[in-house]
């Protein structure tokens, strides 16, 4: 499983965020990955310099081989919240999906 951090102009895509959010990742949906090929996250500032609470938005998709794309948002004041409430609903998302494909 491939997993590919994509930030805007105004989120700096330091190392560190890298390392923060692929631990992320692979720690939450280890339980996915033989059926996963790739993970997108794409961290945005939706307000820029202006602020807000719930400005940071984090997008995830992952690319499960023989389906469409899977897709889940969230949104918060911290990159780190925004990043662990989008994976927690990939999780919750794939656990889904799998478990229709697996009851048909």
């Amino acid at each position: 499983m491939k997993i590919q951090l994509n930030t805007d102009k105004n989120i700096q895509g330091t190392e560190t965020l890298e390392t923060i959010v692929s631990e992320k990742i692979n720690h939450e949906l280890k339980h996915f990955a033989d059926k996963i090929s790739r993970i997108e996250v794409h961290l945005s500032d939706q307000n820029a310099l202006k602020g807000g609470p719930d400005d940071i938005q984090c997008k995830i998709e992952a690319r499960v081989e023989g389906m469409q794309p899977v897709m889940v948002v969230s949104k918060n004041g911290s990159k780190e919240k925004a990043v662990d409430v989008a994976v927690n609903k990939m999780k919750a998302t794939l656990s889904t999906v799998f478990g229709k494909m697996k009851n048909k």
